[in-house]
């Protein structure tokens, strides 16, 4: 619970700047408000996933330490707006996150921005492979799923780079669900039993796939990640950081163990949660809390009295 309050600080902050047109406004506005609250979570937190380096990101920068200093280590991989330019555009699924692990168990794959994912419920663990072509892989899973293949519903970040690999999908029978921000949401729906998605495919974020894989292991699912690196500089920044590349890492190498955990709120409604909504006098968040180790997935829906959020000093 301490976690959530932490991303439904940060979401409720990032409210007025919704449909404004101002992405680093609603992102300082989160960042500001989530460093806030995970400085009074009871643990000795390092932030491994951030935003960016401390010279170019004052708050919640790479390597910072957060949490009060009792409790247990962990590595915390945070994102206060996973969507920033659909939370300044006023489009859905802008989501506030946290993903935490034991110390030392989080893969660092910041000097590699990019990585090519793979994701799908626990039905694709040993039928689907990300080295495979996306029509075997989406056959694979329809067989195994029991439905028929122009059921099945493949997300993919619509970017210009997912040109040929949506003609693919449409050639191999399915539709695509095209995400526009935000393939973290993705990911996680494709994993959960009993939505819309069967798969989350595509190029995206490294960082991203990590937190992902947090969720993943909780919902019991399958995770690939291949990292893709830009230029020469870039990929010998991965060496030097010890990543490997032309390899396939999976759940349990982008997080090792198994006690993860991994909590959003809503910023802006969608697939995973509700957004924010202000009743009269009431705020009411949806949250989505997963772990691992009890392989427990929780929905937290709370009600905030609005006047104590409109101090500064509101917590």
């Amino acid at each position: 619970m301490e976690l959530v309050r932490a991303t439904e600080a940060a979401a409720i902050r990032a409210v007025p700047w919704i449909g404004r047109g101002d992405k680093n406004g609603a992102d300082k506005a989160a960042v500001d408000a989530m460093r806030k609250f995970l400085g009074t979570v009871n643990f000795a937190g390092v932030v491994v996933i951030g935003e960016g380096e401390k010279d170019q990101a004052p708050m919640l920068f790479n390597g910072e330490v957060v949490g009060n200093g009792n409790g247990p280590e962990c590595d915390i991989a945070v994102d206060p707006i996973d969507g920033t330019s659909l939370t300044a555009a006023g489009r859905q699924n802008a989501l506030s996150m946290i993903a935490v692990s034991d110390r030392g168990t989080m893969l660092d794959a910041s000097s590699v921005f990019y990585m090519d994912k793979l994701v799908t419920g626990p039905e694709g663990i040993g039928v689907v492979d990300i080295r495979k072509p996306i029509g075997e892989n989406i056959r694979a899973l329809a067989a195994a799923k029991g439905k028929p293949v122009e059921e099945m519903s493949i997300a993919v970040l619509d970017r210009p780079r997912h040109e040929q690999l949506i003609a693919d999908i449409r050639a191999a029978g399915a539709g695509t669900r095209l995400l526009l921000d935000g393939d973290v949401a993705g990911g996680i729906n494709a994993a959960r039993y009993g939505t819309r998605i069967d798969m989350c495919v595509g190029t995206g974020g490294s960082p991203e796939g990590v937190a992902t894989a947090c969720a993943i292991k909780a919902l019991g699912g399958l995770i690939q990640g291949v990292l893709r690196p830009k230029t020469d500089e870039e990929r010998q920044r991965g060496l030097d950081a010890g990543l490997k590349f032309d390899h396939v890492y999976e759940a349990d190498e982008l997080v090792r163990g198994d006690n993860t955990f991994f909590v959003a709120t809503g910023v802006t409604d969608g697939g995973l949660v509700e957004g924010v909504r202000r009743k009269g006098p009431i705020i009411r968040t949806e949250s989505i809390v997963l772990r691992s180790h009890s392989g427990t997935v929780r929905r937290v829906v709370a009600e905030h009295l609005a006047e104590k959020w409109l101090g500064e000093d509101a917590d």
